[in-house]
C-alpha cells in the first residue's frame, strides 16, 4: 500500500513545488482569482442608473400630460431634460446622446382621454446601446402609466353614474405589486456577479493547469502515470478548496450581493465543482504544446461558456446543439447551482420554501468529475505510451 502512495504523494509535492516556483502560475491561481471579483464589483458598484435625460415632445400641451411629466420627473431614475417642439428635434438629441429617451404626446391626447370610448396613446422610445438606459427608461414610465390608467379607470366609471368607492373597488380588484425576487436592488451587478465568480475559478484554474501543461511540454518533463494525474488534481485542489470557500463563501457578503444560501452548501458544491474543472482542464492540457496555448483557449472559451450557461442570455434562445454541448462544461452546472443556492436559497439535498432543491446540478457534477477522470486516465495512458515511444 506504501508502494501505491508513494508515487502520489511525491506527484503531489512535485505539483505543489511547480506551482509555487511559477510567478506566472501563481498569479493566476491566486492573484487574479481573488483580484477580478474586486475588478467587477468595482465596475458595478453602481448597480441602478438615475437621473437619465430624457426629452419631452409634448404636442398635447394638456393638464393630463402635463401631471403625467410631473409624475415620472419625481421618479429618481429620469430626468426630464429637454423640452422639444418635434420628433426630428428630439432625435437629434438621441443621436447625439444628450438624452436616452424619447416621449411624446399626440395632439388628441386630451380629447382621446375625454372620450369614454376613446383610447389615448403615448409612444415611448428608449436607448437600446445600453440595457441600464433602457431598464431606466421604461420600468420608471411603465409604472407611471399603470398609476395613471388606475386613475382614469376611476374617472370613466363616476362619469358613468358609479360611485366612487364601488369604482375604487372595481380598480382594486386586481391590484398591481411589482416585486424584484432575489435581487432587491433590480441591479445588473447582483445578477450577473454570482454567475462571473464560478467562472473565474473555472477558467482560472483551466488556464493554470494548460500554462503548467504547456511548460512541462516546452521543457520535455512531461509524465503521465496515474499517480501523477492524482497528485497534480490533488495540488489544485488544495490551493483552490481555499480559494473558492473565500470567493464564495465571503465575497457575496462582503459586497451585499444576495446571499441566502447556507454555507455548508456551498462548501459542498464547490467539491464536484473543482474536481470536474480540475479533470476538465487536464484532459484539455494533454494537447497543449507551449505556454502560450492555455492563453488562446482561455480568451476564445470566457465569453462563450458565459453565454452557454444560460446565464446572461436565455437558454430557451440557444441553438439545441450548443445547448447540449454545455452540459459537458462543468461551469454550467456550477453556475445554475450556485446562483439557486447563494442567490435563491435553495438547498443542495432538500427544498427548502418555493425554492427548489439544487441537487440535481450537484449530481450532474459528481458525473461529469467521474467522467473526466476517466477520459484524463486514458489520455495520459496513451501520452505516456505516445513519450515512452
Amino acid at each position: 500500500m506504501s508502494e501505491y502512495k508513494y508515487p502520489i504523494v511525491k506527484s503531489f509535492v512535485s505539483e505543489l513545488r511547480r506551482i509555487f516556483n511559477d510567478p506566472g502560475v501563481l498569479v493566476i491561481f491566486i492573484v487574479a482569482t481573488l483580484a477580478y471579483p474586486l475588478i467587477y464589483k468595482a465596475l458595478y458598484w453602481n448597480e441602478q442608473i438615475t437621473n437619465v435625460p430624457v426629452a419631452v415632445v409634448d404636442m398635447s400641451n394638456s393638464p393630463e400630460s402635463r401631471a403625467f411629466l410631473h409624475s415620472w420627473n419625481a421618479s429618481p431614475d429620469i430626468s426630464l431634460t429637454y423640452s422639444c417642439t418635434s420628433m426630428a428635434e428630439a432625435e437629434q438629441l438621441l443621436r447625439n446622446q444628450k438624452v436616452h429617451g424619447i416621449i411624446y404626446f399626440p395632439r388628441d391626447f386630451e380629447r382621446q382621454l375625454a372620450d369614454p370610448l376613446g383610447q389615448a396613446h403615448i409612444s415611448l422610445y428608449c436607448d437600446m446601446s445600453s440595457f441600464l438606459y433602457m431598464k431606466a427608461v421604461y420600468l420608471s414610465c411603465n409604472q407611471v402609466m399603470l398609476e395613471s390608467m388606475r386613475n382614469i379607470q376611476i374617472d370613466r366609471y363616476e362619469q358613468m353614474g358609479m360611485d366612487k368607492e364601488f369604482a375604487w373597488a372595481l380598480v382594486q380588484d386586481a391590484p398591481y405589486h411589482e416585486v424584484a425576487l432575489f435581487t432587491p436592488t433590480g441591479g445588473y451587478g447582483s445578477f450577473l456577479i454570482p454567475a462571473v465568480l464560478m467562472l473565474i475559478l473555472h477558467q482560472t484554474l483551466f488556464f493554470g493547469i494548460c500554462m503548467l501543461g504547456g511548460t512541462a511540454r516546452e521543457e520535455n518533463d512531461e509524465t503521465y502515470t496515474l499517480a501523477s494525474l492524482v497528485g497534480r488534481a490533488g495540488a489544485c485542489f488544495t490551493i483552490y478548496y481555499g480559494l473558492a470557500a473565500i470567493l464564495l463563501g465571503f465575497f457575496p457578503r462582503l459586497f451585499d450581493i444576495p446571499h441566502t444560501g447556507a454555507i455548508d452548501d456551498i462548501l459542498l458544491l464547490i467539491v464536484p465543482y473543482l474536481l470536474a474543472v480540475i479533470f476538465f482542464s487536464l484532459c484539455v492540457s494533454v494537447f497543449i504544446r507551449n505556454r502560450e496555448s492555455g492563453l488562446v483557449l482561455l480568451i476564445s472559451t470566457s465569453l462563450i461558456f458565459l453565454f452557454m450557461a444560460g446565464i446572461s442570455w436565455p437558454k430557451e434562445m440557444i441553438p439545441d446543439a450548443w445547448r447540449y454541448l454545455s452540459y459537458a462544461i462543468p461551469y454550467t452546472w456550477g453556475s445554475h447551482a450556485f446562483i439557486h443556492i447563494n442567490s435563491m436559497g435553495a438547498s443542495l439535498l432538500h427544498t427548502q420554501g418555493f425554492t427548489a432543491s439544487a441537487a440535481h446540478e450537484w449530481v450532474a457534477l459528481w458525473v461529469l468529475a467521474v467522467a473526466y477522470f476517466l477520459l484524463a486516465c486514458v489520455l495520459f495512458h496513451i501520452r505516456q505510451r505516445s513519450i515512452k515511444k
